[in-house]
């Protein structure tokens, strides 16, 4: 039967001139008003969904319960939500009968097991289920909804251009969404003849709507920017079948509900979805619940924040005039050949610390979000390529940052958060590769030190003592300014 559809009805749909124009080809809109003129759909009739495309070999069959309850165990595997009729984890590539068009591909990079995360979520997400993975960069997250992704999009009725895309990836950053793009063009336009377009920010709308024109059956997107070309009438989730929120946790931090929340709306209320996050805040949890059906949460390890345990973590305390000091005598120890990325709290701070490098006779690039993409790009290529070794970067490259040969990470400046500081240490350590981060920390940050060392501890690091002494420091503090005897007196 066919469906019928109303909805995505804007007035005065793409016309705009002189400076509105301009602000709509930057990429900056005002967040409250963005999507404000969006009619909700009313989804009257809809087309069947072809979603359980889940083929089990007879290998993963045969598989006794004992044997996948080790294998869970040993994964730090726990399933949770609605795990009734669960499917059993698939333990190696070759009876990954589903994936038989990508086969070459594993053979050639010489995969032999998924990761657990892929194990466990490709047979759950090709069954057509709704699925919450909890996983930790670096667990493979990305080929884990990309594949079934893919299978289910090559699988449904093939829509044309005005329909729009039937597979669409939710994204915070367009670091993260370049990073997706690139794998979903490896590994699944040549083998299950899907294409896919990314949309972002601070890049050509036009180039992204001619791009959306020629019909392809993905678009990956940051909220923002898809909510405005929704708004234009440039798109339409008309055919949106299977829906992903990749890194959901960030995409809360980073204010993006509301235009999740106008974004989902447009989007037929039978189709898959599939949502990952390295943590599970409440925030999180209560968007699962609005937006996922019956789903299956697969949890990798705990979901506490913790750190990647193959990345080494060292913290240097020092006063904030020796900073300098002490990252060159880290940079010299470390030699010129190893990738390293350093994090800095401004832009500002990015671009001084690429002057101060360079005088030092440091080769560096940055990247923060005042560059255009062009400039971040070029950059990313030749820290990717290695004619640098130094990335200096704001947060903006601390998630989607696809380069997996980062040996260290160091934050010159210490983030606002634990959660940003498991991020960003994240970007090394990938892919089952040992890695080590090295923290500069000041006196400054001593209200952050009591997480720090749960961190530290969660992952069997080593604490060093002045963490210790700084979050006593931070409880005298605290108790003197809430008692009345001691106000305007120091410590001393």
């Amino acid at each position: 039967a066919l469906r019928r559809w109303t909805g995505t009805v804007v007035q005065g749909r793409g016309h705009f001139s002189g400076p509105q124009r301009r602000k709509r080809e930057s990429g900056y809109f005002d967040a409250e008003t963005l999507g404000q003129r969006l009619v909700k759909p009313r989804f009257d009739r809809l087309e069947p969904i072809e979603k359980n495309l889940y083929i089990e070999s007879e290998l993963t069959r045969s598989r006794s319960h004992v044997e996948i309850e080790q294998f869970l165990a040993q994964q730090q595997i726990t399933l949770n939500g609605y795990t009734v009729d669960v499917p059993k984890p698939v333990l190696t590539i070759d009876e990954c009968v589903f994936l038989e068009k990508a086969r070459h591909l594993f053979a050639k990079k010489n995969f032999v097991s998924p990761s657990p995360i892929q194990a466990q979520a490709w047979p759950i997400v090709l069954s057509g289920r709704d699925l919450v993975g909890i996983a930790q960069t670096g667990s493979g997250k990305t080929l884990a909804y990309a594949l079934p992704g893919a299978i289910h999009a090559s699988h449904q009725r093939r829509s044309n251009a005005s329909e729009g895309p039937i597979a669409v990836v939710l994204a915070p950053t367009r670091e993260l969404v370049q990073q997706i793009h690139g794998v979903i063009r490896e590994w699944c336009e040549p083998s299950y003849n899907v294409r896919a377009v990314p949309v972002y920010g601070g890049a050509s709308r036009n180039v992204q709507i001619a791009a959306l024109q020629r019909g392809p059956q993905v678009c990956i997107a940051t909220p923002g920017r898809l909510l405005d070309l929704l708004e234009s009438g440039s798109i339409s989730l008309f055919r949106c079948t299977f829906l992903v929120m990749d890194e959901a946790d960030r995409m809360l931090d980073m204010g993006f509900e509301p235009q999740i929340r106008k974004i989902v709306e447009q989007t037929r209320p039978d189709r898959q979805t599939v949502m990952w996050s390295a943590t599970w805040p409440e925030e999180v949890r209560t968007l699962a619940l609005d937006f996922l059906t019956d789903f299956i949460q697969v949890n990798i390890g705990s979901v506490e924040l913790c750190a990647n345990h193959n990345i080494r973590q060292v913290v240097e305390v020092c006063s904030y005039m020796e900073k300098d000091e002490k990252l060159v005598d880290i940079l010299k120890d470390i030699g010129r050949e190893e990738k390293t990325l350093i994090f800095a709290s401004t832009k500002r701070g990015v671009a001084r610390l690429v002057h101060m490098l360079y005088d030092q006779g440091f080769r560096a690039v940055a990247t923060h979000g005042d560059l255009s993409q062009s400039k971040r790009d070029l950059a990313l290529d030749r820290f990717r390529s290695g004619r640098t070794n130094i990335l200096v970067a704001t947060d903006v490259a601390s998630r989607g940052l696809d380069v997996s040969d980062i040996k260290y990470v160091i934050n010159y400046d210490y983030p606002g958060t634990s959660e940003d500081y498991v991020h960003r240490i994240g970007r090394t350590g990938r892919s089952n590769r040992t890695g080590t981060a090295i923290t500069l920390f000041t006196y400054e940050d001593a209200n952050r030190a009591r997480d720090l060392v749960q961190v530290l501890r969660e992952a069997d690091q080593e604490v060093n003592p002045e963490l210790h002494k700084m979050i006593d420091l931070h409880k005298k503090v605290q108790q003197r300014s809430f008692n009345p005897r001691y106000r305007g007196r120091s410590l001393g």
